[in-house]
C-alpha cells in the first residue's frame, strides 16, 4: 500500500475483513508517520519513505513481485509511472484517482490541457496497447471516480423500468449508450453535499476536510473539466478543447476551485457546488457516447458538483484568498465529527420525468458502527475501493480498466452494505430555477435544456 491517508487508513480494516490476508502479507510505504498507530494496531509493516521519480523503481522492486498487488492511495506519486511498472512486472494495481508527481498540478511550464485529468486518463489508457492482456490495473476507483459510474448504470435501469422500457442491463458499452440516448439523458451531475460537522471548528491558517486536504487542493487547481454533450449548441466564453484524445470533454481556462455550479441533492435541495476536476466527468460521457459512422451522435454533458463540509468551505475560501497557497496546518475530520452525513449521488436530467437523483446517504453514527477509522465521506470511497480490489483479484488478467468497464452489479453488491440508504428521488428542479427576477439573464427559460448563452457560473 503506497500512501496511508484517509483512504489507506479507512480501507485497511475492510481489506482485512473481506480478503483472506495475514497482516504479515501487507506493507505500507508512505511519506510520513500519519497513521502509524493504526498500522501498528493491525500488525502491519510501516515504511516511511516517500516515492519519488528517482527512487520509486528500487522501492517497488524491493517490496513487490509477480502476482502481488499494489494499492496506490498516495498523492504526489505518478499513477502513470507506477501502473506502468506494475504492467511490466506482473503486479495487480488500483488507485482512487490519477496523480502526477509532486508539483504536477501547478507547474506553469505545463499547458493547462496537459495538467488535466483528461490528459492523465489518455496517457494511462494509452498503456493498454503497450501491455495488452497484462495484469489487472484498476484506474480511478473510489467513490468518484468509481462508485458513481455504477450508480449511473443502476439509475438508467431504474428510469427505464419506471418509464415502461426494457430494464435489463445492456450487454456492452454501445448498449448502455443507446439506453441513455433513448431515455434522453442530457446532463449528469455527480452531486455531493457533505453535511458532517465538528465540534472543533476551523482555525485560521488551517485546512480542514473529511478527506485529504492536500489531495483536495491539488485537484481543485486543475482546470475545471466537464464532459461535453452533443446537445450543447453554445460555447462557454473561456472553454477550450484539448486537441487530442477521445474528445468527450472540454475544460475552462480557470481552476475548478474558482468555478461554481448549480446542482441538487435530496436533503439539501438546490445548492452551489464547485466544478472540481474528476475523472468520472470524462469517463462517464465517453463511455455513454453513441457513434454512427465513427461520429458521435449522442453524448451527455457530465461534471462533478461538490459542496464539501462547512469547515472545508471556509478552508477553500481562505485557500483562494491566499492566492492558492496551502496553509501551514491541516486536519482530517474523523473522530471529532459530532453529527451529519454525506449525500453522494448522480443526478440524471433531461428525461421525461425531469431529473432523477440516485445515490448514497450515509450518516456518521452508522459509519462508526460499520467500520473503524472512517467518516461518512471516506466510507463512501473505501467500500467501492475495496470492492474493486476484490473484483481485480477475481479477474487478475483484465489489463488496464476504468470503473465504467467493471461489472457494476458485482461492485454494488459488495459495497452497498456500507453505503447507508440508497435513495432514488425525482425532482422538477433544473439549473434555471431561480435565475430570473433580480437581474437580466440571457437564457431561454422556455426549454431548460436549450441554452442560448450557456454559463457555468
Amino acid at each position: 500500500m503506497v500512501g496511508f491517508g484517509a483512504v489507506g487508513q479507512g480501507s485497511l480494516p475492510l481489506i482485512l475483513r473481506h480478503i483472506d490476508l495475514r497482516p504479515q502479507q501487507i506493507t505500507i510505504v508512505t511519506a510520513n508517520d500519519f497513521g502509524k498507530d493504526i498500522a501498528a494496531e493491525y500488525g502491519i509493516k510501516f515504511r516511511v519513505e516517500p516515492l519519488t521519480p528517482t527512487n520509486y523503481i528500487s522501492i517497488l522492486e524491493s517490496e513487490l513481485g509477480a502476482g502481488d498487488f499494489l494499492v496506490n492511495v498516495s498523492f504526489d506519486v505518478s499513477s502513470i509511472a507506477v501502473v506502468e511498472w506494475c504492467q511490466q512486472h506482473g503486479v495487480l494495481y488500483i488507485d482512487a484517482c490519477l496523480e502526477p508527481w509532486q508539483g504536477g498540478h501547478t507547474d506553469r511550464s505545463i499547458p493547462a490541457s496537459r495538467r488535466s485529468n483528461y490528459a492523465h486518463r489518455e496517457t494511462a489508457l494509452g498503456l493498454r496497447s503497450k501491455y495488452p492482456g497484462g495484469p489487472t490495473g484498476v484506474l480511478m476507483h473510489g467513490a468518484n471516480p468509481g462508485l458513481v459510474s455504477h450508480l449511473v448504470k443502476q439509475a438508467l435501469l431504474n428510469l427505464a423500468g419506471e418509464l415502461g422500457m426494457d430494464a435489463a442491463a445492456p450487454p456492452n458499452r454501445e448498449g448502455w449508450a443507446r439506453l441513455a440516448a433513448e431515455l434522453r439523458i442530457k446532463v449528469i451531475h455527480v452531486s455531493e453535499r457533505d453535511h458532517q460537522t465538528s465540534r472543533v471548528h476551523k482555525r485560521n491558517g488551517e485546512f480542514v476536510n473529511t478527506w485529504s486536504s492536500e489531495a483536495f487542493c491539488g485537484e481543485s487547481l486543475q482546470p475545471a473539466e466537464l464532459g461535453w454533450g452533443t446537445h450543447e449548441r453554445n460555447w462557454p466564453q473561456d472553454a477550450r478543447e484539448y486537441g487530442f484524445g477521445c474528445g468527450a470533454a472540454i475544460y475552462l481556462d480557470r481552476p475548478g476551485v474558482a468555478t461554481k455550479v448549480r446542482s441538487w441533492a435530496p436533503v439539501e435541495g438546490p445548492f452551489h457546488g464547485w466544478l472540481i476536476s474528476h475523472g468520472e466527468a470524462i469517463s462517464i460521457p465517453d463511455y455513454l457516447t453513441l457513434r454512427e459512422n465513427g461520429k458521435p451522435v449522442y453524448r451527455p454533458t457530465c461534471h462533478y458538483a461538490y459542496h464539501p463540509c462547512d469547515d472545508a468551505v471556509l478552508s477553500l475560501h481562505e485557500f483562494a484568498g491566499n492566492g492558492w497557497r496551502f496553509p501551514p496546518q491541516q486536519r482530517l475530520l474523523r473522530e471529532e465529527i459530532d453529527a451529519g452525513f454525506d449525500e453522494l449521488g448522480v443526478l440524471l436530467m433531461g428525461h421525461k420525468r425531469g431529473a432523477y437523483w440516485f445515490g448514497s446517504q450515509l450518516g456518521i453514527e452508522e459509519t462508526r458502527k460499520l467500520c473503524p477509522h472512517n467518516n461518512a465521506t471516506s466510507m463512501q470511497v473505501n467500500a467501492p475501493f475495496t470492492a474493486a480490489i476484490i473484483w481485480a483479484l477475481r479477474n487478475p488478467r483484465a489489463g488496464i480498466v476504468e470503473p465504467d468497464e467493471l461489472d457494476f452489479q458485482a461492485i454494488l453488491e459488495l459495497c452497498t452494505p456500507y453505503l447507508g440508504k440508497l435513495v432514488g428521488t425525482y425532482t422538477d428542479w433544473t439549473p434555471l430555477v431561480g435565475r430570473d427576477g433580480l437581474y437580466p439573464d440571457d437564457i431561454d427559460a422556455s426549454d431548460p435544456w436549450q441554452f442560448r448563452n450557456f454559463r457555468v457560473t
